[in-house]
């Protein structure tokens, strides 16, 4: 039911606007590099990498061996963005640098969480041939950790929204 309501199709468009949209906010916020902290940095360039290669897995032929080593490509890219992002605090409290290590928890570190659990299964259904457990476990992570977390990226005063749109 939920792929007629959000085909592969629609799934992959977004993602393309959405990492347009963070490539741009990035380029605008050029003056500001010097600023963000290297862990941010891994965090953007591995979100990115699995945003831009989303409409790719999507839309390309399954089962093939290039679909294969992308697969593995973005596995990685959303494993490296989940864990840093763990490390991120929630507060500008300039005493809490450790995220979750340190107490400072919040609902993002939740979906963190759920990415490291995910993706493993996500490969696991695929090398069991469970296509459909396969899709569906990819579609959740695209729609909860890539279009409606990458949406939240740029609304109240966070940084890409802010260079994007000042």
């Amino acid at each position: 039911m939920l792929q007629r309501i959000l085909p592969n199709e629609l799934l992959a468009a977004a993602s393309l606007v959405l990492a347009l949209a963070a490539l741009a906010a990035v380029l605008r916020g050029q003056p500001h590099w010097g600023e963000v902290r290297p862990l941010v940095w891994l965090h953007l360039v591995a979100i990115l990498f699995a945003t831009i290669l989303t409409p790719v897995m999507l839309l390309r032929p399954k089962a093939t061996r290039r679909h294969r080593q992308l697969g593995y490509v973005w596995f990685t890219a959303m494993l490296v963005a989940a864990a840093s992002s763990l490390f991120f605090k929630v507060t500008s409290d300039p005493a809490g640098n450790w995220g979750v290590f340190s107490g400072n928890f919040s609902p993002i570190h939740i979906l963190s969480l759920w990415v490291l659990f995910q993706a493993p299964m996500i490969v696991l259904r695929a090398r069991r041939h469970d296509r459909a457990g396969h899709e569906s476990a990819v579609r959740g992570m695209v729609i909860g950790a890539l279009l409606i977390a990458g949406f939240f990226t740029f609304p109240f005063g966070r940084m890409l929204g802010s260079w994007l749109f000042a």
